[in-house]
């Protein structure tokens, strides 16, 4: 080992010595070095040149999970300076309008138009591609059904009512819905592969689903949900968003917003996360939703579970690394080891509770009486 990677080795380990992290370590979240330009690439690449090195095979570690949990629990990522490249990279996301009208379909394009062969082999057997409700769940099928099943409750459905699912995703709360409350359920989604495949598992049910963005919905409906979508609207579009959905809504009705939240308002999402997996993705704040929905909704009800997310990044895990020989033929091995660090990392950044899950119920004029909260 030269001068140069002997230096780099060492200011690297003095930071990961506040997370109790090792290189070359024999514990399972110590980190295993292959190839020694590691060393320089975490460095000068912050978590952009963390997530790539991981890809390309230069390191590794038994549990990643972990290893994420404490990295970010230690608040190493404020500890090493950003790179010209990652400065750069912020203000042009600062500049941009990730969520615009114009660039509305490329995070369908790009993360779930991959191919429904992929979910269908890491979700549930509804397809539900958000964090599922554990409370008395044993699985990820019933965490994912008593998640449905806690939105209906939520915004008390009942049957003929008429509901606006917005990123309706593979139908999953649409087929819910409509089999087991009798609502009618229309779905929108800015993914082609989505779209076909929820209509055939919806068939026959009172189910309309639609390739749409959120902005170019018409009609009254009795409620309004949206599950795992806001996180791609963008802190330009909050506003817009909230207008929209106050506009379809009808005066008695409510709107359930369930969104992935962080813990500071911020104006773009992490490098790594925005390249490979999440275009132009953003974790709204409590402060952002609040301000975007003020004057124009009356919050009835905010009920945070986040830690559940890391339960259900872990499910998801499991079933994708148990049936990726069935699809390895059409990912190689690259894929896997990003989609993997995908899945792993979320779970370690729920675990210590950087991200968080929250389910808001918000009603245009106030419940006469009150709302009663459902757990």
């Amino acid at each position: 080992m030269n001068t140069t990677i002997h230096k780099q080795k060492d200011v690297i380990q003095n930071l990961l010595d506040l997370a109790d992290v090792r290189l070359n370590g024999e514990r399972p979240w110590d980190i295993r070095i292959k190839d020694d330009r590691a060393y320089a690439r975490f460095l000068s690449g912050g978590s952009l040149g963390f997530g790539e090195s991981y890809m390309d095979g230069w390191w590794d570690a038994d549990e990643l999970d972990t290893l994420v949990a404490r990295v970010l629990k230690a608040n190493l990522h404020t500890k090493v300076r950003n790179n010209p490249k990652l400065l750069i990279y912020l203000g042009r996301a600062i500049v941009t309008n990730a969520g615009s009208t114009k660039r509305a379909y490329d995070i369908g394009e790009k993360h779930y138009d991959i191919g429904n062969d992929l979910y269908e082999r890491m979700l549930d057997r509804r397809m539900v591609y958000t964090c599922g409700y554990w409370k008395d769940a044993h699985n990820l099928d019933e965490a994912q059904e008593a998640k449905l099943d806690l939105v209906c409750r939520k915004i008390g459905l009942r049957q003929g009512d008429h509901v606006l699912d917005i990123g309706c995703g593979w139908g999953s709360f649409a087929k819910y819905a409509a089999e087991k409350y009798g609502a009618h359920v229309t779905g929108i989604t800015v993914s082609k592969e989505q779209v076909e495949l929820a209509k055939s598992r919806c068939a026959g049910l009172p189910v309309d689903i639609r390739l749409q963005d959120y902005r170019d919905v018409d009609g009254t409906f009795d409620h309004v949900i949206s599950l795992g979508m806001f996180e791609h609207v963008g802190y330009k579009n909050y506003r817009t968003f909230m207008k929209v959905v106050k506009r379809v809504l009808k005066p008695e009705g409510l709107f359930l917003l369930h969104t992935i939240g962080g813990n500071k308002s911020d104006k773009i999402t992490d490098p790594w996360i925005d390249k490979y997996i999440f275009p132009g993705s953003l974790l709204p704040s409590a402060k952002q939703i609040v301000t975007a929905s003020e004057g124009l909704f009356i919050l009835e009800d905010w009920h945070s579970f986040g830690a559940d997310y890391d339960k259900t990044l872990m499910a998801w895990f499991k079933n994708i690394d148990a049936h990726w020989c069935e699809i390895q033929q059409t990912y190689d091995d690259r894929f896997y080891r990003m989609w993997k660090f995908y899945l792993l990392s979320c779970a370690g950044s729920f675990r210590c509770r950087c991200n968080q899950l929250w389910q808001l119920v918000l009603s245009p004029n106030g419940v006469k009486g009150g709302y009663t909260s459902v757990r």
